[in-house]
């Protein structure tokens, strides 16, 4: 099942260089909905601007013809009651419970060691600074699931919360017809959000960025989604700011002889078992282990309960790269800039100065990319298809917005006025130079 590639360069060409999605790559089924319920048959790009024209111009009553379209789905109300949220504690195991308030406590003392505040620096009598404030409301995106994705909600709303964002909405579709999963709802009341809406793919994004009767208009749009979800986050960018567009999830294992194959396997498999798109590689100084691993992999497949979809994605976009050296394993692991990072090797922290791009970095054994998805305490949201390159995880800045203070002192404008006029007039701004020229005559005092 896994594939192996001794030579670096193939290894680099067939497993490390991404190919690109294709936005019209939908199945038939999809296809077919879309267009009787758009009454035309449109590319994906082209059948979101039709949603999103739909939900500017009708409101709620486009939400829900829309839902009723598309997702078959006929919600009572747009938006879930409290009551109902209490209703839900009831049909979601009390341990889970437990385990969601665990995890909210960690991922809020993570992003709290990091929550940066305003600041000035005093000169001259006057002062220049940097006025920090959370964004006024956010809207969360939790995409659809069996059971939903409980974590996912804990790990954008809770550092928002942190943030001190005043409102937080969420928009999940219904899963029973009417409500999201309970288990979404009870994350949600866990992770602080206000708001929930049980409206769910391009139609939510766009009614979270303009507005309806019913759902506010938010400042900032985020979560991940399926190729309609994010779509629109990128066609409503500019007028509401929104996250990343989140890609397939990805993990890059760098181990050497001294790995525990079965460790290193069930990390594969645990990362493949997301989606048949998932990426999980292996680079390994090791052709040894590399071959353990490939047994244990097929020996393990068989027992889980998701093993169709984990083939499909090791058949898709897994492998193995036998290297021959850690240093190259690291030029290949940074050139990837996964959005995990695992280091399986005898001296792991001998690596992580090495580590240019990453979302995570997950070092040695014990600090699998499984716990992170849950209860290490930083946000499971990182960047994805080569975008740790340039991008970071979700951390509390995301729902901060910075103005900056300028408060100079009358000597302070004196000492600085005279190069800005000089550049001002190099640039062919007379007004600006002359609103400067004449404080400094005296004037505007």
């Amino acid at each position: 099942m896994l594939r192996i590639f001794t030579d670096v360069e193939t290894g680099r060409r067939e497993l490390l260089l991404r190919a690109r999605a294709e936005e019209s790559s939908l199945p038939e089924a999809v296809g077919a909905r879309l267009k009787e319920a758009l009454g035309a048959e449109l590319e994906p790009g082209a059948a979101v601007a039709e949603i999103i024209r739909r939900v500017r111009a009708g409101g709620d009553e486009a939400l829900r013809q829309l839902t009723r379209d598309l997702d078959g789905a006929e919600p009572a109300a747009l938006e879930v009651e409290r009551s109902q949220v209490r209703e839900a504690y009831t049909r979601v195991d009390p341990a889970l419970v437990s385990a969601l308030r665990y995890a909210a406590e960690r991922i809020r003392a993570f992003h709290t060691m990091h929550l940066p505040r305003s600041w000035m620096q005093y000169e001259s009598g006057g002062a220049i600074g940097q006025i920090i404030r959370p964004l006024e409301r956010v809207g969360l995106y939790s995409p659809r699931g069996s059971a939903g994705y409980p974590s996912t909600i804990l790990m954008s709303a809770v550092p928002a919360r942190v943030a001190g964002v005043d409102e937080i909405v969420l928009c999940a579709p219904p899963v029973d017809g009417a409500l999201p999963s309970a288990s979404t709802l009870v994350a949600a009341d866990v992770a602080g959000v206000d708001r929930v809406f049980a409206i769910g793919g391009a139609q939510a994004i766009a009614a979270m960025a303009y507005g309806t009767e019913t759902i506010p208009r938010v400042d900032k749009v985020l979560g991940p989604g399926n190729l309609f979800v994010a779509l629109a986050k990128k066609q409503v960018s500019g007028d509401v700011a929104i996250d990343q567009i989140a890609g397939p999830t990805e993990t890059l294992l760098v181990a050497d002889e001294t790995a525990d194959a079965g460790a290193v396997a069930l990390d594969l498999l645990a990362q493949s078992e997301h989606d048949p798109m998932a990426s999980a590689l292996l680079i390994t100084t090791s052709l040894d282990l590399a071959k353990r691993v490939a047994a244990e992999i097929d020996a393990r497949l068989p027992a889980l309960s998701r093993g169709a979809v984990a083939a499909e994605s090791l058949r898709r976009n897994g492998g193995a790269v036998v290297v021959p050296d850690l240093a190259t394993a690291l030029d290949l692991a940074n050139g990837y800039a996964p959005e995990h990072l695992c280091l399986l090797c005898r001296d792991p922290w001998s690596l992580v100065g090495r580590v240019r791009n990453a979302g995570g970095v997950f070092v040695g054994e014990q600090s699998l990319e499984a716990i992170g998805d849950y209860t290490a305490g930083p946000s499971h949201i990182m960047p994805t298809g080569g975008t740790a390159r340039f991008s970071s995880p979700l951390n509390v800045w995301d729902f901060l917005k910075v103005t900056s203070l300028f408060a100079l002192s009358p000597e302070k404008a004196r000492e600085v006025g005279p190069a800005a006029v000089t550049i001002a007039e190099a640039e062919g701004f007379t007004a600006h130079a002359e609103a400067i020229r004449h404080r400094q005559r005296g004037g505007g005092t």
